[in-house]
């Protein structure tokens, strides 16, 4: 799990330094307001990190099972089904997370040769953001379920 590890790592550093860019764009931003010039490429840098922050993060809430749900058909369901429910659950969010994926990925295609309005990125690097991060969730979903059904064997509590 050594490198399960690292992508963990990697995508909270990642998150980390988006939110950090936002912060420091929208500051810039509003200082040069003040000033006989105006940065115009800050409002859609801070679009683009919060795109990519948000890409990154959702991988790291679906580890964490920190995406909201609804506790009470859980909750109704008797114990011994619950695993079941729960891994039928992620079982949705994998299939979902395919298919948004895989049309995902033809969106990042149309976005080859396009470029932003201001700062001239090619819009193929930002459509990627979807692909990747229903990838990603799509993964941390996986090993949500591989993860239940180990715990179970060894008896421990979900």
């Amino acid at each position: 799990m050594r490198p399960l590890k690292l992508l963990d790592r990697t995508l909270e550093v990642l998150t980390a330094l988006c939110f950090i860019g936002i912060i420091v764009v929208v500051t810039m931003q509003i200082s040069t307001r003040f000033l006989p010039f105006s940065a115009v490429w800050t409002e859609e840098l801070t679009r683009y990190l919060f795109i990519f922050a948000v890409s990154f993060g959702a991988p790291l809430a679906m580890k964490r099972q920190e995406f909201i749900s609804i506790d009470f058909i859980l909750n109704a369901i008797p114990e011994r089904f619950r695993n079941y429910y729960t891994a039928f659950t992620q079982l949705l969010v994998i299939v979902m997370c395919s298919y948004i994926a895989y049309y995902g990925y033809y969106f990042m295609l149309l976005g080859q040769g396009q470029r932003s309005a201001t700062m001239a990125i090619e819009m193929s690097w930002i459509h990627a953001s979807i692909g990747l991060s229903m990838l990603l969730v799509g993964v941390y979903a996986m090993i949500s379920i591989i993860d239940l059904f180990v715990r179970r064997k060894r008896g421990e509590q979900a």
